[in-house]
């Protein structure tokens, strides 16, 4: 079979990517957010002239190539094969120390690290210290992006289990929602080695295992009448099953965000969108009374009706529309049982926003945040970001719309239940 054949049949989605030499020996292994520009830019692309593909052409080689869910197993799978092939390739001008290993220790409370070099596999110490190892992984940036975004879906701890009669102390990461609770004996170790045990599921490959395992346990839940159980699950499975990581590797397979963001699927969804979940805030009254705050989520474009949450001003009295933002932004992130959003848009302006920030100093909190004001003449719509991102800039100059559909969609919300609560007041 012919190499401009093989390209052809080459699918486009995430994978892992083998190349061969005559003899059936594996000399390069690769992953790609798609396997077929990926593979064809060794061709037609800049990294024509790749040694690996001058071997194969002159020997006569092939391709072999596994389709993955997400670029985060293709992640896991490449290291996978280089661990059992080492190929000449991924190694040469490589020493062992240069590899990154995640390593789940054996502690009471698992801890989840990354380790330099074989060591952390081979070396008796090290086998006293892990009780699972996955490596090696060749790039260490899209190792620590591929864990930025499973710790969103399985928090793990990096601190100090509370200590008997000590006070407790919630850690940074408990503040984002990216810690259990270990420092402040929220959770128990039985309960923290099931999210350890699923977090090395996934890592294993075993990603369809691992949400059928969680289905499971979601009912076990609700039959219990353990909703909070049940709902932190349901949250962790739909994160789970609608992994946004088509970024992860894109640097490295040389396309950037605008590549992706103009590839769209059917319907109003988009493909390998950066802000998986928008949500979106306003706040509605009439001279300070019957006032309102909504909350509006849009997952993959599309919005969540479900996710939509609505407040009822509690601590403001008069018509001060920036402290009532204020109230109600506190509010929602004392709720950890909610799924973060991965970008905040408030309907308003500076004064808005700059509340906001003050919330996010507050709470430590690293979202995305930017505001939508009318503008001076009430005609234009003005974005205003919190600082500036390159990636929400970029967001914007492609879907500006989209971001102002989620805005009004929080004020058609807000407006729905002021007029609720100003009924009931009559």
């Amino acid at each position: 079979m012919s190499i401009e054949f093989q390209l052809k049949k080459l699918p486009d989605t995430p994978g892992v990517y083998i190349f061969k030499n005559v003899k059936g020996g594996v000399v390069y292994v690769g992953k790609a957010t798609s396997l077929k520009r990926r593979v064809s830019s060794y061709w037609h692309g800049r990294r024509a002239g790749f040694r690996p593909i001058k071997q194969m052409i002159e020997e006569g080689g092939h391709i072999e190539t596994r389709k993955t869910g997400t670029v985060i197993e293709a992640l896991i799978l490449e290291a996978a094969l280089i661990k059992k092939y080492w190929p000449r390739y991924n190694v040469v001008q490589r020493d062992d120390k240069s590899f990154l290993y995640v390593g789940i220790t054996r502690d009471e409370f698992p801890r989840v690290v990354l380790v330099r070099g074989l060591d952390a596999e081979r070396g008796k110490a090290r086998q006293k210290i892990f009780a699972h190892i996955f490596g090696p992984f060749t790039s260490a940036r899209s190792l620590r992006t591929a864990l930025d975004i499973m710790r969103k879906i399985f928090s793990w701890s990096d601190c100090a289990p509370l200590v008997s009669g000590k006070r407790p102390r919630a850690c940074f990461y408990e503040h984002l929602g990216l810690c259990p609770g270990v420092c402040t004996g929220k959770i128990t170790a039985q309960e923290y080695r099931k999210i350890i045990r699923r977090f090395v599921l996934f890592f294993q490959g075993k990603r369809s295992a691992l949400i059928k395992q969680m289905r499971v346990d979601m009912a076990r839940a609700a039959r219990v009448e353990d909703f909070e159980a049940a709902a932190r699950l349901r949250n962790q499975l739909t994160s789970l099953e609608h992994i946004q990581d088509i970024a992860l590797i894109q640097r490295e397979d040389g396309h950037g965000f605008v590549d992706s963001f103009a590839r769209k699927t059917s319907g109003n969804t988009l493909r390998g969108m950066p802000f998986y979940r928008i949500e979106a805030y306003d706040i509605s009254n009439i001279s300070g009374t019957s006032a309102v705050g909504s909350m509006t989520v849009f997952e993959n474009g599309v919005s969540a009706k479900q996710e939509y949450r609505k407040f009822k001003i509690k601590t403001v009295e008069g018509a001060n529309d920036v402290a009532m933002m204020r109230e109600v932004l506190l509010r929602r992130f004392q709720h950890p049982e909610w799924r973060f959003p991965d970008l905040v848009v408030i309907d308003g302006g500076k004064p808005q926003v700059n509340a906001a920030r003050a919330v996010w100093r507050e709470l430590k909190l690293l979202i995305p945040l930017m505001g939508i004001a009318k503008g001076l003449t009430r005609k234009r719509d003005e974005f205003i970001l919190a600082s500036r991102n390159e990636k929400l800039i970029q967001f914007l100059r492609l879907y500006p719309h989209l971001v102002k559909q989620v805005r009004d969609e929080a004020h058609r919300f807000a407006v729905q239940y002021h007029r609720v609560v100003r009924g009931k007041r009559k």
